[in-house]
């Protein structure tokens, strides 16, 4: 005959004793009604799964069947039911209709063996322990004392159960074996591995307290962590040794080297909660991450270099020849060994993309520092470690985060830079552009010596407003701005199908002219550079997409359309427009 199921949370109870629960859940509460209309009977299961469970593998198969001896309905729909527990049952057959777990059980049997002297003295034993498990974990025994004298085994074995809070697993184990005798050795164990446990708290703690200083309460939380971490052999020593292996193992220079060591020596000797400890660390971590022998060795073909400069630049044919004439000593003498090139030129005719594409064409990491407004020497030689806050100087943080020692590096806007109280950044910068000189380049925090001469540095400037000191260690390019024919091919070549991806047309739905494109440049435009050309062309596929209600249709943009579209006001026309420019 098929038994109805109730799954409980964190609950595992033994035959022979009066069990109160109070159920909310409404499926729970129907099986409780269900099972009292039928059987009167209701198996009591520990359950895997902390919501109610819906399969088979969700409940324990070892439960405890029991008469229902009342149910009391709450206004809630709640209910409060008395359960008089029988005997200890296993299932099997697990069926659910309904949410409604039945099952077929068999009978636990278990050898009547509670009043032996050996049961008594495990009984006693077990009662003493949690006298000191009590102490430690301030339990109240007092009703286990009353238990001891006045009820039968099986309420005393629930009644420690209940109170240790033992995981269902190690509880079903109890209620599985078949004599008095195992589940009490089985609960003795369970109470001295308590009491192991216990003591190990009570020595952290106490660990704890004795390492606390005054002043040092906020960090109660750390110490109490590197203690556990003692006790499981995980500590900060541990940490401290692993530096030392990666410092040694490390390719540091033997300067370098020699300095990680002292300063590892001087961190180990220091508290890891100690702000200085921690700076140490920091500086550390520092050198360990800089790329002392990573690089790019991807090898140098000229002639894709000859066609990535092609492919990404119109025009510029003099200045592209004198790029590659520099990547082929570079080719030849396996190094740089080569003048810094500084590309001059107006704004938007290119410079900057130019050595992106220098990057791409020997394939080496790209990385830009933008110069424009930097005043503090710091910027370049990074600020010595004493300082609250101190970093790596930018040349140093770029190799860091190309992860190479051979990027190229655009320092971009290099006739912008300041000079202020804080320092000048062109002494620093003058070391980093000289061959002779940026083989020894010493960061302030970093303190050693850190080789630069596998960079390959290239600037950019507006203007030759530059110092002679800087002159004197580049070879200056000027970029002569494009003529209006080269406007017309950059702009067939690159232009129309970048503003086609920034505005979301679809290049072949786009038709311009030539002729359309020199009226853009000859009267919206006056820059040596495309910069506002693209904008232009931007705008006017912007305007007429606005005007299809974002619908891309095949469009010729003529003179006419273009000059309506980048008209200011429908009042004011492009003639307005040429002759404020004409007198302005």
């Amino acid at each position: 005959m098929k038994e109805y199921i109730l799954p409980v949370r964190e609950l595992v109870v033994h035959p022979g004793l009066t069990v109160p629960i109070y159920l909310d859940n409404p499926v729970s509460v129907s099986c409780v009604e269900t099972a009292a209309k039928n059987t009167g009977r209701i198996v009591l299961v520990p359950q895997h799964s902390w919501n109610y469970p819906t399969a088979p593998d969700d409940i324990f198969n070892v439960g405890t069947i029991g008469d229902i001896a009342q149910v009391l309905r709450m206004p809630d729909g709640a209910i409060h039911a008395i359960f008089r527990t029988t005997a200890a049952v296993r299932m099997d057959q697990i069926a659910i209709e309904d949410g409604i777990f039945t099952a077929n059980v068999d009978a636990i049997d278990v050898i009547d063996d509670m009043e032996t002297d050996q049961n008594m003295s495990l009984r006693d034993k077990i009662a003493e322990n949690m006298q000191s498990l009590a102490t430690m974990r301030r339990l109240k025994v007092d009703k286990l004392r009353n238990i001891v004298q006045n009820y039968p085994l099986p309420a005393f074995i629930d009644a420690v159960v209940q109170m240790t809070e033992i995981e269902p697993e190690i509880s079903v184990r109890i209620l599985m074996a078949n004599t008095w005798q195992d589940k009490l050795t089985q609960l003795l164990e369970q109470v001295n591995l308590m009491i192991e446990t216990a003591k190990i708290e009570d020595s952290i703690n106490r660990r704890v307290h004795q390492q606390m200083e005054s002043g040092r309460r906020e960090a109660i939380l750390q110490e109490k962590m590197r203690a556990i971490q003692r006790e499981m052999g995980d500590s900060d020593e541990v940490d401290t040794e692993n530096m030392r292996r990666r410092i040694t193992r490390s390719a540091m220079t033997p300067e370098a080297k020699e300095k990680a060591l002292s300063e590892w020596k001087r961190m180990r000797s220091m508290s890891p909660m100690s702000n200085e400890g921690a700076l140490l660390k920091a500086y550390l971590d520092e050198l360990l991450a800089m790329p002392w022998d990573k690089s790019d060795a991807a090898p140098i073909d000229l002639t894709a270099a000859r066609d990535i400069l092609n492919s990404q630049h119109s025009g510029m044919d003099a200045v592209k020849e004198r790029i590659l004439e520099h990547i082929a000593v570079m080719k030849k003498t396996g190094g740089r060994n080569g003048t810094i090139l500084c590309l001059v030129g107006a704004p938007g005719v290119g410079k900057t993309s130019l050595g992106k594409s220098v990057a791409a064409a020997l394939g080496r990491k790209y990385h830009r520092i933008s110069l424009g407004g930097v005043s503090d020497e710091a910027h370049f030689r990074g600020h010595r470690k004493t300082y609250i806050g101190a970093q790596t100087g930018r040349i140093m943080d770029a190799l860091k985060r190309c992860h190479a020692n051979n990027p190229v590096i655009v320092l971009d806007e290099i006739d912008k830079m300041g000079r202020d109280w804080r320092g000048d950044p062109e002494s620093a910068l003058l070391e980093i552009l000289d061959p002779e000189q940026n083989k020894t380049f010493r960061d302030h925090y970093l303190e050693v010596d850190f080789d630069l001469s596998n960079v390959v540095f290239i600037a950019t400037a507006n203007s030759l407003n530059l110092s002679a000191a800087l002159k004197d260690r580049m070879e200056i390019i000027e970029i002569p701005g494009y003529s209006e024919e080269d406007k017309v091919k950059i702009a067939r070549e690159h232009l129309i199908g970048r503003a086609a991806r920034d505005t979301g047309w679809n290049p072949d739905h786009i038709t311009i002219s030539d002729d359309a494109v020199r009226h853009i440049i000859r009267n919206y435009t006056a820059e040596d550079g495309v910069r506002t050309l693209q904008r232009e062309l931007t705008a006017i596929l912007r305007r007429q997409l606005l005007a299809n209600n974002c619908d891309d249709a095949p469009t010729e943009f003529t003179i006419e359309k273009i000059d309506e579209l980048l008209s200011i006001h429908n009042n004011a026309g492009i003639a307005k427009r040429i002759g404020f420019r004409a007198q302005a």
